[in-house]
């Protein structure tokens, strides 16, 4: 959902008392057009000759969420019996039991009302048939022009706001289960937006950090290169809109972190993250990628689909698992996975938000995908100069450093990563407090020293 909708509303107010009381009126008055519907259906005694007749309420308060929803859309009558109808099983889903009913002379339900019953949910859901069947009921012409809300250039979709499931193969498109964003449900209900549950449906962790960009220890054209990505998501609305080149300009910004490990490409991107106000979400490719055929790509579909509106960071740690080289065509596999790799440059390119991938080989990756990024960064092994202030910053103040340890000299014997360093501290700490001390030993340090090294394959 657009941001611009929750700009300063319900400031200072209960969120869910105002959005309760404004949908209690939205769906009287969406019970009131069922039952009109089906009276006119059946041939009932009926005060109305047609739905429209029955006015949608002014919101309760203005403040409310709902309220901005419709605002913001301008929304029209059909258009607010979809969202309602939607938004009926998760508020109030016994409206639809009526849907329930038996057909006398078939001993079934009644086709033309659509919907499913549900497993867990023990309700009935609503398809896009049971939404035209309200809106028109048996008009042919008018169930007809209706079908433009479900179409994928409607606001509905291109925002993720209503979204019909893919029926099984061969059935009508208007079969399918009438879903609605998550979001719009926290939002309309709550008043904010809950962060999404790290699952298989969503394989992607939130990740933060307690520094500042102040910490971040980076050669000066590396800060002027990550610079463009935050001017980026400050003047992008300026660029895209004001200045009319969303019409030359594909959507979105990619970025591409490569280096040794150690270097920085995480916190570089959680820090991005932290200045923009912005969520970083970090895939986790172990449940993304998959040996079964179409699997990867439906599973990279889940993460994009849920991201598409919000303005998160994607970071892909680790991205030549999921977009390495296409590989020479030997069999059927073969070709698969490079139309797979293809399918995927297609999503990120398509994608109208911020990705990052990192990678420690940057020849590693299709030179598709690298040709597409706006920015390269080279997090490369940092300099002494680097190495000094990162040991300088790197104690706890309630560390003591003996005087036989001149981080100068450290700095310059010995080439380690920012994250080798931290686990070298962690090591040298504890052997301090094993000895009962705050004091860190040269020897422990350079014992820790010696370890990172030997992970590596490397010697002192």
């Amino acid at each position: 959902m657009d941001e611009t909708i929750t700009a300063s509303r319900m400031v200072n107010k209960d969120p869910v008392k105002l959005n309760s009381e404004t949908l209690n009126r939205e769906l009287g008055w969406f019970a009131e057009v069922l039952d009109t519907r089906l009276k006119l259906y059946f041939g009932q005694e009926c005060k109305y000759s047609d739905i429209t007749e029955i006015n949608p309420p002014e919101p309760l308060h203005a403040d409310s969420m709902y309220a901005g929803l419709i605002s913001h859309y301008n929304l029209s009558f059909e258009e607010r019996i979809v969202i309602t109808l939607a938004l009926t099983p998760y508020l109030r889903p016994h409206l639809l039991d009526v849907f329930f009913a038996k057909n006398a002379d078939t001993d079934r339900g009644f086709t033309e009302f659509g919907g499913v019953k549900g497993l867990a949910h023990g309700g009935f859901l609503p398809t896009g048939e049971t939404a035209l069947f309200i809106l028109a009921g048996e008009n042919l012409q008018q169930r007809i022009n209706l079908q433009y809300l479900f179409d994928p250039d409607h606001f509905f979709s291109q925002h993720g706001i209503i979204k019909m499931e893919t029926p099984p193969p061969g059935e009508p498109f208007l079969s399918g289960v009438l879903g609605i964003s998550r979001e719009i449900v926290d939002f309309v209900t709550i008043g904010q937006s809950r962060r999404p549950n790290f699952d298989r449906d969503f394989p992607a962790k939130r990740i933060n950090t307690t520094h500042e960009w102040s910490d971040l220890v980076l050669e000066p054209q590396l800060v002027d290169q990550i610079d463009e990505i935050k001017s980026w998501i400050d003047f992008e609305h300026t660029i895209m809109n004001d200045w009319g080149m969303s019409r030359k300009l594909k959507p979105g910004y990619r970025a591409l972190f490569h280096g040794p490990p150690g270097t920085g490409k995480t916190l570089t991107a959680c820090l991005i993250g932290k200045l923009t106000s912005r969520d970083v979400y970090r895939i986790d490719l172990s449940m993304v990628v998959s040996k079964y055929i179409g699997e990867t790509e439906k599973n990279l579909s889940k993460i994009f689909e849920q991201a598409e509106h919000k303005n998160w960071i994607l970071f892909f740690d680790e991205a030549d698992a999921l977009f390495g080289k296409r590989t020479k065509v030997e069999d059927a596999h073969d070709r698969y996975a490079n139309q797979e790799v293809s399918y995927l440059l297609q999503r990120l390119e398509d994608f109208p938000g911020i990705v990052i991938l990192a990678s420690n080989f940057k020849t590693n990756l299709d030179d598709a995908f690298t040709r597409r990024f706006q920015t390269v960064v080279s997090f490369p092994m940092p300099r002494p100069v680097e190495r000094l202030k990162l040991w300088q910053q790197a104690f706890s103040d309630s560390c003591v450093l003996e005087e036989r340890i001149k981080l100068h000299d450290i700095s310059t014997k010995y080439e380690i990563s920012g994250g080798s360093m931290m686990n070298v501290v962690r090591y040298v700490m504890l052997m301090a407090l094993r000895r009962k001390s705050n004091v860190i030993l040269l020897e422990d340090l350079e014992e820790g020293v010696r370890r990172e090294f030997k992970k590596e394959g490397r010697s002192i």
